[in-house]
This record gives structure tokens, C-alpha cells and sequence, in this order.
């Protein structure tokens, strides 16, 4: 199911998310096709953009200019926008795929997101939203990977059909590739979701915290909201997460304090998990 259209006029679907599809087309796309390397999407933009982010609105602030005015962004920026919600790319990924969905709600944007998600209601409408966008990324995963996927060989095989088929087999379920949740303590201010793929393959995952903030309790799958009041995670400085020992999110091996090591060793994860 891929995220509708508002009725707003001034809405905006990435243009890929929005075509029907063909027979070698049959996954919603977020970004037209790219190199075998994965690379961030926004990689090599100018720096003008990043400015731009931060020209209004002090650095924990910044994604403030994504929830005023997205219609300002390209669309390999922010995915989409409607009325409640926008999506966008995070300029800083910690995986090969990574979103942000920034809720627009004025009284819900600027709280701590437990706080936020003790709403149910508001938390209902958040889930989701993030359920379209979750969608959203496992095509975009499939079209990413699929292709050395052995799990997905024979649905990539239907593709190439003649005549095509009418209903592809289901393949890899990229679903189980997808973390969806928020940071127990946020680096930034406004209000936002996680979308983000398993592999914390990123050369913008640069230290131990940004590693353990999506590798341990600190990050929050959304489906565990509203928390309930003795949840420790509720106090993740006195748990220590981001300070504990780097262990494998993959094969579970102990790095310790190890990060030089722990990244090279992502690679070589991220490349069999792609095989899967």
C-alpha cells in the first residue's frame, strides 16, 4: 500500500511512488535506479541544501524546515508530503536505506515522543503513516537488492516472463529488513520516526553512539508504544545503552570497544545479507 495522495493540492508524491506498475516494474520506488555501490541518495548534492536546512532554524531544529515548507524540497529530499506528515530522506543515514516521517501535528512536533505516543490517538494516526511508509521502503529494498537476492531469484526470474505473469511468487520478505521506531533520548527537537533498513551500512555511521542508538534498547520499535510507566527505556541514560560493548546486530559478536573492526566487519554482513 503506498502512502495517498492528500487532498491539499500542494501535495507531492515522488513521481516513482505514483506510477502503476509495469511487468519490470512491480515494487513502488523511491529513488530512480542507481549503481551497484550503494551509496546515500543525497551524496554529492551541494552543500547549499544542508545550508538551507539550517538557515531558519538552530541545528537541533533543523528538520523544523522540512515540516514548514517540504513543497521547497526535491523529491530526492522529501520523499512526500501531505497535510499531517512529511517524509523525508535523512541527510545523515545510518543504513543504506534511511527515512524520517515527521509528524506536522503543531501540539505533538516539539515533545519527547514518549510523551508524544502516550496519546493514543495521535499514536494510532503515527503508526499509521508509518505502516504506508514502511511499505514504501521494502519495495524500495527489493529493487535495491533483489537482484542478488537468492530469496527473491525466483520472483526477479518473473519479471522477465514472457508473457508476464499475473500474479508474482512473494519472494524475500523484506518487511523483516525494516526497523521502524525512535531514539529514546532525540538528536533532534522536532518530533520523528525511523524508518530504516537492517544493515547499518553507512559511511555516515561514524562512532559507537551512532551504532548503539540503533542496535540496542535506545531505539524504540514503534509497535512497543505507548510505553508503559516502569518501562526502563524510558530512562536510557540510566540503562547506559549508547555506552555498552558493540555487538553485531547480525551475527551477535562482541566487538567491545572496538569500532575500526566492528565496521569492516558490517561490510562484509551487509553483503551476505543482501544475498539472503
Amino acid at each position: 500500500m503506498e502512502p495517498e495522495s492528500s487532498s491539499d493540492p500542494r501535495a507531492k508524491v515522488a513521481s516513482q511512488a505514483q506510477k502503476q506498475p509495469t511487468k519490470r516494474d512491480a515494487f513502488a520506488e523511491l529513488l530512480s535506479p542507481k549503481t551497484k555501490q550503494p551509496k546515500h541518495s543525497t551524496e554529492g548534492l551541494s552543500k547549499d541544501i544542508q545550508r538551507k536546512a539550517y538557515a531558519a532554524f538552530k541545528p537541533r531544529d533543523g528538520l523544523g524546515t522540512y515540516i514548514a515548507k517540504p513543497e521547497s524540497y526535491p523529491p530526492n529530499i522529501v520523499v512526500y508530503y501531505n497535510d499531517d506528515f512529511v517524509v523525508i530522506h535523512d541527510m545523515f543515514p545510518k543504513s543504506t536505506l534511511h527515512l524520517l516521517l515527521l509528524p506536522r501535528d503543531p501540539k505533538k512536533t516539539r515533545l519527547h515522543p514518549v510523551e508524544a505516543f502516550d496519546d493514543v490517538e495521535f499514536l494510532e494516526k503515527v503508526k499509521l503513516e508509518a505502516k504506508k511508509v514502511r511499505t514504501l521502503a521494502v519495495g524500495e529494498l527489493r529493487r535495491k537488492y533483489g537482484k542478488y537476492s537468492g530469496g527473491d531469484r525466483v520472483r526477479q526470474e518473473a519479471l522477465d516472463a514472457e508473457p508476464p505473469l499475473e500474479t508474482l511468487p512473494g519472494g524475500r520478505k523484506w518487511e523483516n529488513d525494516i526497523m521502524c521506531g525512535i531514539h529514546a533520548h532525540p538528536s533532534m527537537n522536532h518530533l520523528h520516526v525511523h524508518i530504516i533498513s537492517v544493515d547499518r551500512y553507512s559511511d555516515r555511521l561514524k562512532h559507537r553512539k551512532h551504532y548503539n542508538s540503533f542496535s540496542t534498547p535506545f531505539f524504540i520499535d514503534i509497535n512497543d508504544f505507548p510505553l508503559a510507566k516502569e518501562d526502563p527505556r524510558r530512562d536510557p541514560d540510566r540503562q547506559g545503552y549508547l555506552r555498552g560493548s558493540l555487538i553485531c546486530w547480525r551475527c551477535g559478536r562482541d566487538f567491545g570497544n572496538q569500532f575500526t573492526a566492528l565496521k569492516k566487519h558490517l561490510e562484509e554482513e551487509f553483503n551476505e545479507w543482501r544475498q539472503l
